[in-house]
């Protein structure tokens, strides 16, 4: 029988002026001190390298871990923070939607849509969002992708509701459906 020794999870949060290296720098101190890679997204935006890490630490070595964190900034250009991790998502029945957004790029577009998801008790688990130019001239166009996860008590269709409702106004094409 394995024992093993408690660990320390660990969300980093990681950003720095993009060049080869960051994510093998920032791998290697987790490696160096026992850790463990859980989960990532990671992205390049305007030239910066960014990402969310999720590592866990055994707990004898998660201050000298914190400690070559804070080394990276001056080794490799990429400024990390740790917080401690929170408590697992809750279990609780829930249903799930996927959401795609697409229209003409304005000011508030975001706001909108998670104003109307907080309103039926929605939960974006994840999203991301870019824009691009539109075919033939016609300026910006917005494009998110969001997955979003309902309370079990939610009413679907009310969320479909509020969401059109906010389509129809931003004038942008909506689609909602179960995640893949």
């Amino acid at each position: 029988m394995t024992t093993h020794a408690p660990t320390t999870a660990f969300v980093l949060t990681a950003i720095g002026d993009d060049r080869p290296g960051l994510v093998a720098a920032l791998a290697a101190a987790v490696d160096e001190h026992g850790g463990n890679w859980v989960d990532s997204q990671l992205a390049l935006l305007a030239g910066k390298f960014a990402g969310i890490v999720q590592v866990d630490v055994p707990d004898e070595r998660a201050q000298s871990f914190l400690d070559a964190l804070s080394v990276l900034a001056d080794e490799v250009g990429l400024d990390v923070e740790a917080t401690a991790a929170g408590a697992p998502i809750d279990a609780a029945p829930h249903s799930a939607l996927r959401l795609h957004l697409l229209g003409q790029d304005r000011t508030g577009m975001v706001r909108e849509v998670s104003s109307a998801l907080r309103s039926q008790g929605a939960t974006i688990d994840g999203l991301r969002s870019w824009t691009r130019e539109a075919p033939e001239g016609g300026g910006m166009l917005f494009e998110a992708e969001a997955e979003v996860r309902l309370p079990a008590d939610a009413d679907e269709d009310g969320v479909r509701e509020a969401l059109e409702t906010i389509a129809a106004e931003l004038m942008v094409e909506l689609e909602l459906d179960a995640p893949e």
